[in-house]
């Protein structure tokens, strides 16, 4: 039974449809997981490498759950931006919080709140970090393909997306586990990545914690 997906991105712009149980056994989930890793990396890596949230933050950002932003947040999202998906959060060393959120139309935004919770500003993402687009495996750099191979025994590359800096972000399932690698766009390996820890939830409706 075909399940057709229909992700927006935050801060990504992403969209990816079409995922089925396939001959491995694997189930949607398993899809839905690989998938949600790799926007969440990517989400991940685009606030916190971005100039401008470098620029406005103080010190290492610590990811938090959407259930645990302030009510003051929730209701500014809930009143500003109806629908939104809350996909990352994170507060800085002098409690500012920043939230990547996508609307109901695709857009997508990063929001910048004062520690007491008011809003501050809106994040102007670089074009070229912000947005990702599917890539099918079948069309993955064979530089890429073959360093998972290789690295990874027995991977499985579940998702693939790139941004219009040409990096590429790749979701693997190894070992039963989800693993976001990050290439260069001459499809050399860069790093893995990291993924949010925590589930994302809409305004008003927040996503429960993650496992760790």
């Amino acid at each position: 039974m075909k399940k057709m997906i229909a992700m927006l991105v935050a801060l990504t712009g992403l969209w990816i449809s079409g995922c089925q149980k396939d001959s491995s056994g694997l189930t949607p989930v398993d899809e839905t997981t690989a998938l949600e890793s790799v926007v969440g990396a990517a989400a991940r890596y685009s606030v916190t490498t971005d100039s401008v949230t470098v620029g406005k933050c103080k010190g290492k950002l610590t990811e938090i759950a959407t259930a645990d932003l302030s009510a003051a947040i929730a209701s500014y999202l809930t009143a500003n931006y109806a629908g939104a998906t809350v996909k990352f959060a994170a507060k800085d060393a002098e409690g500012k919080v920043i939230v990547a959120i996508v609307l109901a139309d695709g857009t997508v935004k990063g929001l910048l709140f004062n520690a007491d919770g008011t809003f501050n500003t809106e994040l102007k993402q670089h074009p070229k970090k912000s947005r990702l687009t599917k890539v099918d495996v079948s069309a993955l750099p064979s530089a890429i393909t073959s360093y998972i191979s290789t690295t990874y025994a027995g991977a499985e590359i579940k998702q693939a997306g790139t941004n219009a800096a040409g990096e590429y972000f790749v979701g693997i399932l190894v070992d039963a586990k989800i693993k976001v690698l990050l290439f260069k766009a001459d499809g050399t390996f860069n790093k893995e990545l990291e993924k949010p820890e925590f589930a994302p939830g809409k305004p008003g409706k927040p996503g429960k914690p993650g496992k760790h």
